[in-house]
């Protein structure tokens, strides 16, 4: 008889995916392999403060994996597992330069490399981060930069990691896929209210996190980041309770034809166009966090007052214009006109 071995969410969360996971599965020597195995195999260096290790490690088959690629090596020098589609690389800062992590290491940062298909989403990233940052100027954002790594590759985006300390502690959080107690592959399965929702109705949350919580899925739908799903959103256990986590992973999916549905269902409704959110929609969506009509104009009249700003973020982050800076900004001129304009007159209109 099988024995089907099924993932506590929590664990199952923790698994690589995309690039890293096929990496994984050819590194173990197997053309299938489950998620328990992975997460066994390369669970030494996980997100938050959690670390699988097992006392009988899986044997490696580096003939399956090209040994002239850093990115390969990585994979079998630290047993790290990093969820997400985008390849990535654990790193290790020191003395202002960066090296591979190594098995053992505390990594301190995350490279997050092209995938060969959208190969300046990087860039992307980069730019889209500044005019967020710029847009929520009181709000917490990883720390970023653009950068070459020597070596490995040409140009990544090398993201300070939130769940390490300074003094290289490990900081337990959880995304909302693993709050919410859903497997990976359900982290398109939602609402954003159900994130307000879990908010609002655990103790130790704070109650003003929703108001956060609802301006982040604003500048986002504005500034084009359709993939906002539950594994983008995460909070902190900390000794005070549970707390939002800075923001990441944001990027203006948008400008890719084939990412133009809305990740989650906002105004009960799933597969929304980007293009075609009206201001009633957002309305909506304020109202599906439970906040007050003054509530959702604050939000936009906040975000209205820094969009000026924010496009010129995404211009002075690079001083070499560029196609993509024009894309980013002409997005969220667009958004704005289209999806958020009209939100004060019909927010006055009486019912």
């Amino acid at each position: 008889m099988a024995i089907i071995c099924v993932l506590h969410p929590f664990f199952d969360n923790l698994v690589a995916e995309g690039w890293l996971e096929t990496a994984q599965r050819r590194l173990l020597g197997k053309r299938t392999a489950s998620r328990f195995e992975l997460l066994l195999a390369f669970g030494a260096d996980c997100a938050g403060a959690v670390s699988i290790i097992d006392p009988e490690p899986a044997a490696f088959h580096a003939e399956k994996l090209d040994q002239s690629d850093h990115a390969n090596l990585a994979i079998m020098h630290n047993r790290a597992s990093l969820s997400g589609i985008q390849p990535k690389l654990l790193l290790v800062k020191q003395k202002q330069k960066y090296r591979l992590a190594e098995l053992g290491d505390v990594s301190t940062h995350i490279a997050k490399l092209p995938p060969l298909n959208i190969n300046d989403i990087v860039y992307n990233e980069w730019l889209t981060l500044n005019a967020c940052n710029a847009l929520l100027p009181n709000d917490d954002f990883v720390v970023a930069e653009l950068a070459e790594l020597p070596g490995i590759f040409e140009q990544a985006l090398i993201i300070k990691r939130f769940d390490r300390s300074d003094d290289l502690q490990k900081i337990h959080f959880e995304e909302f896929n693993q709050l919410l107690r859903l497997d990976t592959v359900a982290k398109y399965s939602g609402a954003y209210k159900d994130m307000a929702d879990f908010i609002s109705t655990i103790p130790s949350c704070l109650q003003s996190d929703i108001y956060r919580l609802f301006k982040r899925v604003l500048v986002g739908l504005l500034t084009g980041n359709t993939d906002m799903h539950f594994k983008n959103f995460a909070m902190f256990h900390s000794e005070q309770g549970l707390r939002l986590t800075p923001n990441y992973d944001q990027v203006a999916a948008a400008i890719y034809q084939p990412y133009q549905y809305v990740a989650l269902k906002m105004d009960n409704e799933s597969d929304r166009i980007i293009g075609q959110l009206k201001a009633k929609n957002i309305i909506a969506l304020g109202r599906e966090f439970n906040l007050s009509n003054a509530s959702i104009m604050m939000a936009v009249d906040e975000i209205h007052g820094r969009l000026d700003a924010a496009k010129q973020a995404v211009y002075n982050a690079n001083q070499t214009h560029t196609l993509m800076q024009d894309k980013i900004t002409q997005l969220m001129e667009k958004r704005w006109r289209g999806t958020f304009s009209l939100i004060g007159q019909r927010l006055s209109k009486k019912p």
